[in-house]
């Protein structure tokens, strides 16, 4: 049984970290003063203490993603297997078994995302200075019935336009990097 995959901490923590640096650097162009990485930093440990960094931080679609990603490569190297054992040929990695996780990439991640983007339209709502929002279901309902079901999937197809590319680049150059360490 193979190990599930999971984010790095690290990388983890500097993706939260640029997102909340974005969100509050994003208000100089609401005519607010011009601030660095450092101020932005300070500036939120005294607004609203450690946790201030966490805000609007909970369980990603990450784990979607891997589950279905790793469900379908597998299921793609099965039938590949299946495949060679009945012409009795010798499985060899070739250029279109990576497409195929290029493609089980993209299939998760729009899934993933498909499944999750109402959360993240409420994680975006909580980084929000100056709203009435407070918690996740507060928010989540707030939402619904000041702008209907729809606008919990407002963004999902620019969304989709920047991720999936990016993710089936990302999971075959791994593929790859991972086939030619093994060797």
């Amino acid at each position: 049984m193979r190990r599930p995959r999971i984010q790095h901490p690290v990388l983890f923590f500097k993706k939260i970290f640029f997102r909340l640096l974005k969100s509050y650097l994003g208000r100089m162009n609401r005519g607010e003063k011009q601030m660095g990485a450092f101020e932005c930093v300070r500036k939120v440990y005294q607004t609203d203490g450690l946790r201030g960094f966490y805000r609007g931080m909970s369980a990603s679609y990450t784990a979607i993603h891997f589950v279905i990603y790793e469900s379908t490569k597998q299921e793609l190297l099965d039938r590949k297997t299946a495949s060679m054992m009945e012409s009795g040929e010798v499985s060899v990695k070739e250029a279109s078994d990576f497409v195929g996780m290029m493609l089980a990439a993209a299939t998760s991640k729009t899934c993933a995302t498909t499944i999750a983007h109402p959360h993240e339209v409420v994680r975006t709502r909580l980084r929000e200075e100056g709203t009435n929002y407070r918690s996740f279901f507060q928010t989540l309902s707030l939402v619904v019935q000041e702008e209907g079901y729809g606008s919990l999937y407002a963004g999902l197809t620019t969304h989709l336009g920047r991720q999936i590319p990016n993710t089936a680049i990302t999971m075959a150059t791994y593929e790859l990097v991972v086939y030619l360490l093994n060797g």
